[in-house]
């Protein structure tokens, strides 16, 4: 390996990287949206773990997309950037989706269940469906 090929791997890997954490962070977004209340107030100094739960699941959801959107990005390095964000914003409309239809399904709103102080059964079915949502587009990738 010369340094020219180095340094365009360098760069290639900041890149994903880069488009990785916009994505992370819009999910991070996403989730403070969707629920009520401040995520910074919420996780850090409530230390509400309904609301970990769920962020934390969003976030591994997305990595999960991100990861297998790089494995199965196309040859040149501006088309596999492009693709990933695609994808990761994809993942991200589609798990927005998927709250909203567990939500339709959740007595009560299930914003206010996963941001009560009391661990609630809703948050690990709101993960884990952010998770399942997020194979379903990786495999879809892929």
């Amino acid at each position: 390996m010369d340094a020219g090929d180095l340094l365009y791997d360098v760069g290639a890997i900041a890149a994903f990287g880069a488009i990785g954490l916009l994505l992370m962070a819009a999910g991070y977004a996403l989730v403070d949206a969707l629920t009520p209340g401040s995520l910074r107030e919420l996780i850090w100094e409530r230390r509400n773990g309904n609301a970990a739960v769920l962020l934390a699941s969003n976030t591994l959801a997305v990595a999960a997309i991100v990861v297998t959107a790089i494995l199965s990005s196309y040859d040149g390095l501006g088309e596999g950037l492009i693709s990933t964000a695609v994808y990761g914003a994809l993942g991200l409309a589609l798990m927005a989706v998927c709250f909203f239809v567990v939500d339709a399904f959740t007595p009560g709103r299930l914003g206010d269940l996963v941001t009560d102080a009391e661990r609630h059964p809703a948050a690990w079915v709101s993960a884990s469906a952010h998770l399942s949502v997020a194979l379903i587009v990786a495999a879809a990738i892929s």
